[in-house]
């Protein structure tokens, strides 16, 4: 049986939790939009620049199941993180260092692969500290502290390209490795943080080790409902992730308030997650994860109609509200129903890789379908074919994805 830790333990155990969400989000910012044009800074033409984004970006895609499988065969959840959290600032000194094309293209593979071990590890350890009951409201606590250290680092970042260099901006991004790691160090093992006992091996089987998980015969695949929501989650990048770039590229094209339109509506969405992420972890687990997958899936098709009948700079900043809600939603189901369809075979991390695989594949897909539409049909009609893909993500929740919190914690969780 797990113990309930003394309170300065639990305490310390929860600061450095919230710690590592918060500077783990920090350093992947600094990969964002500052890559590209330190890239252009350094002589590389645009042609240069784009092949070697979208070596990260198939990096990325490529990482996903094997990041999730190798969270699940490893044991011990912090050598994991600390080891792909230095693989991810290792990169970012490859691209201050070095700003050569076979340097530059193995700091995208190394940082795609080290995020895409990341993400199922943070989930992972954290189930691991909470328990699958409380799970929904911790990775609530996790969205919130990482949507911070979204917009401090932007924050912070934006002025030491402005008044530094923009290589200054990756020896930032991997100096900010060590707070990480400090972080992670204050995680005691084995320290649960969410009151009550917990029997780690009936609880979920993701905590258990490989070796006992590998003994249950049971194989994460043939669970029907990961590809249901896999599909859901592909249609969802497809529908979401071309909202933003087109309606931006269009007030720009317009000669409108591009840059402060994209400085609002990147805010406003932050705030949403921040604000309510630890809310809707809470009532997932005591409502259950459909309310909220409707409501996170009816965001997007009605953010998209918006964009197509009252298009504007002042109004996108408004609509981005809903893209938080969206967000939020989806940053705590993933890991969530990850857990839940996983608690027979505990392949937990490899189920979180899948997802991260569709949305990766819809979000590659996205881009080149709605600039395709926006150049033959018009701004509208690309507007309302994304609206149409998050819809059919909708109807799929609506008609066909079950509710998956397990029936012994839906009398559990208090108001």
């Amino acid at each position: 049986m797990g113990e309930t830790s003394a309170p300065s333990s639990v305490m310390w155990t929860r600061i450095g939790l919230n710690g590592f969400n918060f500077f783990t989000a920090a350093l992947q910012t600094g990969f964002g939009p500052f890559l590209a044009i330190y890239l252009s800074g350094s002589g590389w033409s645009q042609g240069a620049v784009g092949l070697a984004l979208s070596v990260g970006t198939i990096a990325s895609v490529v990482s996903q199941v094997p990041g999730g499988l190798l969270v699940d065969h490893v044991y011990h959840k912090r050598l994991i993180c600390a080891v792909s959290l230095g693989g991810v600032g290792f990169s970012a000194l490859m691209l201050a260092f070095w700003p050569g094309l076979v340097p530059v293209w193995g700091a995208q593979i190394l940082h795609a692969f080290g995020s895409a071990v990341l993400t199922p590890a943070i989930a992972a350890l954290t189930l691991t500290l909470s328990g699958h009951g409380a799970f929904g409201e911790r990775v609530g606590g996790n969205a919130r502290y990482a949507s911070l250290g979204n917009a401090g680092a932007a924050a912070l970042l934006g002025v030491v390209a402005s008044h530094m260099s923009y290589r200054a901006v990756f020896f930032l991004t991997a100096a900010i490795t060590i707070p990480a790691l400090m972080s992670l160090l204050l995680i005691t093992p084995g320290k649960m943080i969410m009151p009550g006992k917990i029997d780690r091996r009936s609880d979920h089987p993701a905590m258990l080790h490989p070796i006992e998980r590998k003994a249950r015969h049971h194989h994460v695949f043939l669970e029907l409902h990961l590809h249901t929501f896999a599909l859901c989650v592909a249609l969802f990048g497809l529908a979401n992730t071309a909202i933003l770039p087109i309606a931006l590229n269009a007030l720009a094209a317009h000669h409108k308030e591009a840059g402060l339109a994209t400085t609002g509506s990147i805010i406003a969405a932050q705030v949403v997650v921040v604000l309510f992420s630890p809310w809707l972890g809470h009532a997932a687990d005591r409502w259950g994860r459909r309310p909220l997958l409707v409501i996170g899936f009816a965001a997007l098709p009605l953010r998209a109609l918006l964009f197509a009948t009252l298009p504007g700079a002042g109004l996108l900043v408004g609509y981005e509200l809903l893209d938080g809600v969206s967000a939020a939603v989806m940053g705590i189901m993933i890991p969530l129903i990850a857990a839940d369809l996983t608690r027979r075979t505990g392949f937990l991390n490899l189920a979180i890789g899948s997802f991260g695989l569709a949305a990766s594949l819809g979000a590659t897909v996205s881009t080149t379908v709605a600039g395709w539409m926006a150049d033959m049909f018009g701004l509208r009609a690309a507007f309302l074919g994304l609206a149409a893909a998050g819809g059919a993500a909708l109807l799929i929740v609506l008609l066909v994805m079950p509710e998956t919190r397990p029936m012994r914690f839906r009398a559990k969780v208090p108001a």
